[in-house]
């Protein structure tokens, strides 16, 4: 049977580490409950030992993601257990093993017992947090409901986290293939065709044309080999300083765009991060015109941005969202009808919650037909450089042979 590690509290409100086999996740979980245990965190194999360095970190000094959300999640098992906030931020101090997260804690209670609320207390940490995160438990706290957003707060982070990871494992593969078709065309040009370059050299015109362009090909990647580096190098920051510009980082997002199959992907993906966003802040009480603003600066490519920059205005005049994001022309029709369908129900924040779900599935099966596409395409083009080079090569040897004849 599967093998599940565990994280709870004891009767006697001590943490305990330990693992159990079980037939499934729920299983387990239902038996340390009759144990007596409230669960923090329950993983499969060694899930609970490794936790602390699932991710890398976000910047220098910084929170990581997946120090926010086990601080989310296991704060909102405490509070739902009925521990008051301060005695559920003393159980997580005891819990830490990092520095970094002991002293956001210590922080955080230091807070709490001077009769600051939780938001109030996150704020010197907004830059690792988040409006959106700070806003919704404000909504909780001014509703009585702090456990119930804490659980929405987790739902939506593990969301997100699935979506980067479902992004960033896709595109491994592609990676590497392509560094190992860049790397393997120049070891075939820079090391394998000169061994040959001495037996073509008394050949004189008699080398077939490809075979010369291939070795004229290796002398330029033996001999100027640290100079296209040096050029790779360079356009790699010339790059990125132009993207470091708001011009060069616009004109790369319309560039994204407009890509067949990358550019529908890339517009599906922001849209749903903009309309989780904005659902779920509107489904725990945050005003529409908040609710937009902080979604919009969820949203990371700047055309996208700039286009849902009409709602704020148009909401303040008293008009519909679905009218402005059609004026704009940039949307789908399925955005504006879901949105439309909100209004006219009463259920905008549902609705912009299952745009969500549709663009998320959309962007998965759209990451999938890039793949299907991309990784032929990379294979096919090493293998037609290597065959391009062996061939050349047999070539002249074969050219060799004729004049011996």
């Amino acid at each position: 049977m599967p093998l599940y590690s565990y994280r709870a509290i004891g009767r006697d409100g001590k943490i305990q580490n330990g693992s159990l086999e079980a037939r499934g996740l729920d299983i387990a979980a239902r038996e340390l409950r009759t144990r007596g245990l409230t669960l923090l965190n329950i993983d499969p194999g060694a899930g609970a030992a490794n936790h602390d360095d699932a991710d890398s970190t976000i910047g220098a000094g910084s929170l990581r993601r997946q120090d926010i959300l086990s601080f989310t999640n296991e704060l909102s098992v405490l509070l739902r257990a009925g521990l008051p906030l301060d005695r559920a931020l003393r159980v997580l101090i005891d819990m830490s093993s990092r520095p970094e997260i002991e002293q956001l804690l210590q922080g955080l209670l230091a807070g709490v017992k001077s009769g600051k609320s939780l938001s109030e207390a996150l704020q010197p940490y907004a830059a690792d947090f988040g409006a959106f995160y700070l806003n919704m438990l404000r909504s909780g706290e001014a509703g009585g409901h702090l456990s119930e957003v804490l659980e929405h707060l987790v739902r939506y982070l593990q969301t997100s986290k699935q979506n980067r990871d479902t992004v960033i494992s896709a595109l491994i593969y592609p990676a590497i293939l392509a560094v190992v078709s860049v790397l393997s065309i120049v070891l075939m040009l820079g090391f394998v065709v000169p061994q040959f370059e001495t037996l073509f050299a008394d050949m004189g015109d008699a080398v077939p044309t490809l075979t010369r362009m291939i070795i004229a090909a290796a002398d330029f990647v033996s001999a100027y080999g640290w100079l296209l580096l040096l050029g790779v190098t360079g356009l790699v920051f010339f790059v990125r300083h132009r993207i470091s510009t708001e011009a060069g980082r616009r004109r790369l997002h319309q560039r994204l765009l407009r890509f067949p199959v990358a550019g529908e992907i890339v517009f599906e993906f922001e849209v749903a991060r903009f309309a989780r966003t904005a659902g779920t802040l509107l489904g725990n009480g945050v005003s529409l015109l908040k609710a937009i603003s902080i979604a919009i600066d969820t949203v990371g490519n700047e055309v996208v941005r700039n286009a849902l920059e009409v709602l704020p205005p148009a909401v303040k005049a008293g008009r519909r969202m679905s009218q402005a994001l059609q004026e704009t022309e940039q949307f789908s029709p399925l955005v504006v009808q879901m949105v439309r369908v909100g209004e006219e129900s009463g259920n905008l924040d549902a609705m912009l919650l299952e745009l969500a779900n549709v663009f998320d599935d959309h962007v998965q099966s759209g990451i999938k037909r890039g793949l299907a596409l991309l990784e032929p395409i990379l294979i096919l083009g090493m293998g037609f450089f290597i065959a391009l080079i062996i061939i050349a090569i047999l070539m002249g040897i074969m050219s060799v042979n004729d004049l011996a004849l």
